[in-house]
């Protein structure tokens, strides 16, 4: 104890005696109080002092005696340290042959790489846009026949697998479509021709019965609504001309649209009898390497319209169903017509079955007051909830996978770009579109699909 006692001691002192010595490596003092900033001179501090035991100690911060000169290295000093990783070196290596004003922040490369990507992807889709609306005219009867195509489709291949030639099954077909169409526009055409007569005097008693309840509601007399009617009688007179001018021009166009239904049954037939031919054909424009992938790619998509165009038309036929049944319970007339308007309304998702069912609900209005209005607005509420929380969600789900979001926006750019007809379209390109895509992007984390074999296609025509 007293030994270890002692030592402390010695060692408490020896700080003391140290702590009381000038640092050597310190500016010198000065009798003024001037900052230094240089200061040339060397400061005179000894080179050793002496121990408590009377030995040379070097000075305060000085290496130990022989011990090595640092400058003097025995291996390479230069590259990186041992175990880096060896993107260090890479970087160095980059970084190194750049002159340093010529360097690019990161973030203003990367943003320089997708912008010319981003306007070279919108000016292909810019000037696709723009082929379609020059060949507008081709690319209706194209898609309308592809769209009949996906819904007759599995009728003529149930047909060609009980051995029945192609052409005839294909034949068989699309006289079974042109039928039913032509068979549903023969009875709404009837329907309203019956029942115009009862109708325009149910209209103008409605008509009656409103104008007296919005004076009997509002602040506005019969007078005020009286030159009210006049005004608009007086503006559809003013505009007589450009009326019949464009009721011509439509009349003008009736051989257009006969030559477009004509492209389209002739499309709807040759893509019956064969359309797997014709795909090969195409798929055998590409690169072998990208021949399985696209292949499969549009099998999906096709397996997705051929379900989305079955799923649509089954709950269209439930709306139209459900509507017309309550328009024939409550006697509004044209209950049939107006069935009918529901049911192409409802190919139009989330919008269109909703403006076909306020058609309804006005003329319920204008022909049998506003009580027959009311339940009848009831009866389309109650019809487009069933459809949105029960038919859609059985019928569509397993079809069309898609965001509302993404459908309304796309019913949007459909309208613009092609009016009725692109909101026709718009939810089918987007489903085949997700699903081909999405493919596509994740083609390699299953197995290779089976190659096609374009060379197997038959062409439609042969030479003699």
């Amino acid at each position: 104890m007293l030994r270890r006692a002692t030592h402390l001691v010695e060692r408490a002192r020896e700080r003391i005696r140290t702590a009381s010595e000038p640092d050597p490596h310190a500016w010198p003092p000065r009798g003024d109080t001037r900052a230094i900033l240089v200061h040339d001179d060397e400061p005179e501090t000894p080179d050793a002092a002496p121990d408590g035991n009377g030995a040379v100690r070097p000075p305060l911060g000085s290496p130990a005696p022989g011990a090595p000169d640092v400058d003097v290295a025995s291996g390479p000093v230069s590259g990186p340290p041992q175990g880096a990783r060896r993107g260090t070196t890479r970087t160095t290596r980059r970084t190194a042959g750049r002159d340093d004003g010529d360097t690019v922040p990161s973030g203003l490369r990367v943003a320089a790489d997708w912008s010319w990507r981003v306007i070279l992807v919108g000016a292909l889709l810019y000037l696709l846009v723009r082929v379609v609306d020059l060949l507008f005219e081709v690319f209706v009867p194209l898609l309308v026949a592809l769209l009949l195509a996906a819904l007759l489709q599995p009728g003529a291949a149930a047909l060609i697998r009980r051995r029945w030639p192609r052409s005839l099954a294909a034949l068989v077909m699309l006289l079974v479509g042109v039928l039913v169409v032509a068979g549903i526009i023969t009875l709404v055409v009837e329907q309203v021709v019956t029942d115009w007569s009862s109708l325009t005097g149910q209209v103008s008693q409605g008509l009656t019965q409103i104008q007296d309840t919005i004076t009997r509601t509002f602040p506005i007399t019969q007078h005020q609504l009286n030159q009210l009617v006049g005004q608009v009688q007086n503006a559809i007179g003013a505009n007589q001309s450009a009326i019949t001018s464009g009721a011509i021009s439509t009349a003008g166009t009736v051989t257009s649209v006969f030559a477009g239904l004509l492209l389209t049954l002739l499309t709807l037939f040759f893509f019956l009898k064969d359309g797997r031919s014709i795909w090969l054909w195409v798929v055998g424009l590409m690169p072998h390497e990208a021949r399985a992938y696209v292949d499969e790619a549009a099998r999906r998509s096709w397996r997705t319209l051929v379900a989305l165009v079955r799923a649509t038309v089954a709950v269209a036929l439930m709306d139209a169903v459900g509507i017309g049944a309550a328009l024939l319970v409550l006697g509004v007339p044209l209950a049939l017509p107006l069935a009918a308007l529901v049911f192409i309304g409802a190919f139009i998702p989330i919008v269109g079955s909703f403006l076909a069912g306020t058609v309804a609900v006005l003329v319920a209005l204008v022909s049998n007051g506003l009580v027959t209005a009311l339940l009848t607005l009831g009866a389309v509420v109650l019809v487009m909830q069933l459809e949105g929380h029960v038919f859609s969600p059985l019928l569509l789900g397993r079809a069309v996978r898609i965001h509302p979001l993404a459908v309304v926006l796309g019913l949007a750019t459909g309208v613009i770009i092609g009016g009725i007809f692109g909101a026709l379209i718009a939810v089918p390109i987007i489903a085949c579109l997700n699903v081909g895509g999405t493919y596509l992007v994740h083609r390699h984390d299953g197995p290779r699909p089976p190659e096609p074999h374009p060379e197997r296609a038959r062409p439609a025509v042969t030479a003699g």
